[in-house]
């Protein structure tokens, strides 16, 4: 399952870098000539948080933040399923739904910065492609 997973995000990240390619190793796997590094913001409003003390509030407001910046990166590197859903009666719109979900492992994500702004944290994380390719090839799977 693990194989698995890491040979999907290895097969998005050799789709990102389009034209890079410099061969194919010993088991048919793309060796790029150059990786991108993927980039993802993530927010959350301090005031917004649960927490008896201003604290506790930036606590949280930390943690959220993070974990929004992970969420983006997965979009980034799994994509998005999008579900629709509009109800019709007499040709009239009754209900118009669209919910969005992402689902993934995310390994060797760094955090660059995680700072306040105003009433917002901020978390700004970095994945670069290099490093999954590398702990892909040290667990044997190459």
């Amino acid at each position: 399952m693990k194989t698995l997973l890491i040979a999907a995000v290895l097969g998005s990240l050799l789709f990102l870098a389009g034209g890079c390619s410099s061969g194919y190793d010993g088991n048919g796997v793309q060796e790029l000539s150059r990786y991108p590094i993927m980039r993802a913001t993530g927010y959350a409003i301090i005031s917004r948080q649960p927490g008896p003390t201003g604290d506790d509030r930036i606590l949280q407001a930390m943690r959220a933040s993070k974990l929004d910046a992970y969420r983006e990166l997965s979009e980034q590197v799994f994509g998005q399923q999008l579900i629709a859903n509009t109800d019709l009666r007499d040709n009239i719109q009754t209900d118009n739904e669209l919910r969005a979900r992402t689902a993934g492992i995310i390994k060797g994500a760094r955090v660059i910065r995680s700072y306040p702004l105003n009433n917002t944290y901020v978390t700004e994380l970095e994945l670069d492609s290099r490093l999954i390719y590398d702990l892909y090839k040290m667990r044997g799977a190459l």
